[in-house]
């Protein structure tokens, strides 16, 4: 398993010792783009982020000197597009992976800007960075008391229409409601009566997703889902992308050392006898998660969009109170103090 280099940085503590890691996940956690980008900007400008364990609460400084690669995950990247610009000029490489679902009439996403507004900055972006940096999810797939397979794959179909030519991939889950307590919480306080997915619906769906995309003549693959969908030509994603993020550096050796490290007993690193390389699974990540490592500098409980089905936060008090508090401190190290 390779491990970040590690570096010692000042900060306004004093000098400490940080990890320096080649690829940012910016965020998992929460939608930088949509709130915290000037924070971002703040951050890259001092050279550091702290990042807080949600489950022990130790810091980590992470410094961002060795930044090759960012991965930007949204649902609204528009506050971010003016500072995009500065980070290429920083010979920072990145993409986004743009989350666009249309449910409007469902108030499944309540702070999400309208459905016509996120496809007008989807298709921006594409113009601007190229279809390959811009990843459509529609994600997650979720059944409710208004939403069967069929009107689920008639929303697909919409989304896709506007966005045609501005992409080359389409990643979509299933909305996996049991495995997370907040979020059978929340949808039960919003009054959203949802249900899990079957194998039939599940298949069902991947069926007609397949032939959209077939349609459109791009990618579909899955985030994180352990069935098999292979028979309906969807393969499972890495969506921080060894392939992707290779492309968008290809002469940077060290990265490519990184992700692909030599095997065993290999100490040139020739693996033309030996099959591709196999690049660093992110172990942080769920066993059907094909992404490779990367370091996230996000923070839970602090996305403003609060759709309904989110894991990632508690409750909308908890949001509102730490979003003040980010408000209240825009210079600091982490998100929320």
């Amino acid at each position: 398993m390779a491990t970040w280099p590690r570096t010692h940085i000042q900060t306004g503590a004093g000098p400490v010792d940080a990890i320096a890691p080649y690829i940012i996940s910016a965020s998992r956690s929460t939608d930088i783009p949509a709130f915290y980008g000037d924070w971002f900007m703040r951050r890259l400008d001092e050279g550091y982020v702290t990042w807080v364990n949600p489950f022990n609460r130790r810091p980590q400084v992470v410094s961002l000197a060795n930044a090759r690669v960012i991965v930007f995950w949204s649902k609204n990247p528009a506050p971010l597009i003016p500072h995009l610009e500065d980070i290429a000029e920083r010979d920072i490489a990145f993409y986004f992976q743009f989350t666009l679902n249309d449910y409007e009439d469902q108030d499944l996403e309540p702070r999400v800007p309208p459905l016509e507004r996120r496809i007008a900055t989807f298709r921006q972006l594409s113009e601007q960075l190229g279809r390959h940096r811009v990843i459509w999810r529609f994600d997650p797939l979720i059944l409710t008391d208004q939403l069967d397979v069929d009107r689920l794959l008639a929303k697909v179909e919409r989304v896709g229409e506007a966005l045609h030519g501005c992409t080359e991939k389409l990643v979509f889950s299933y909305a996996d409601i049991a495995t997370y307590a907040k979020v059978q919480r929340n949808l039960r306080a919003a009054g959203v009566a949802a249900r899990e997915f079957t194998p039939e619906s599940m298949h069902a769906l991947a069926a007609g997703i397949a032939e959209l995309t077939h349609r459109w003549g791009i990618q579909a693959a899955t985030c994180g889902e352990e069935i098999d969908l292979r028979q309906h030509g969807i393969e499972r994603n890495r969506c921080v992308d060894d392939q992707l993020i290779m492309r968008l550096r290809p002469d940077d050796d060290e990265l490519r050392r990184f992700i692909y490290p030599p095997r065993q007993g290999n100490l040139l690193n020739d693996d033309h006898d030996q099959g591709p390389p196999a690049p660093t699974k992110d172990p942080g990540q769920r066993e059907a998660c094909g992404c490779i490592v990367s370091k996230d500098i996000g923070c839970y409980n602090t996305c403003g969009h609060l759709c309904r089905y989110c894991y990632a936060n508690a409750s909308a008090d908890v949001v509102q109170r730490n979003m003040a508090l980010a408000r209240a401190n825009p210079d600091g190290e982490s998100i929320v103090p």
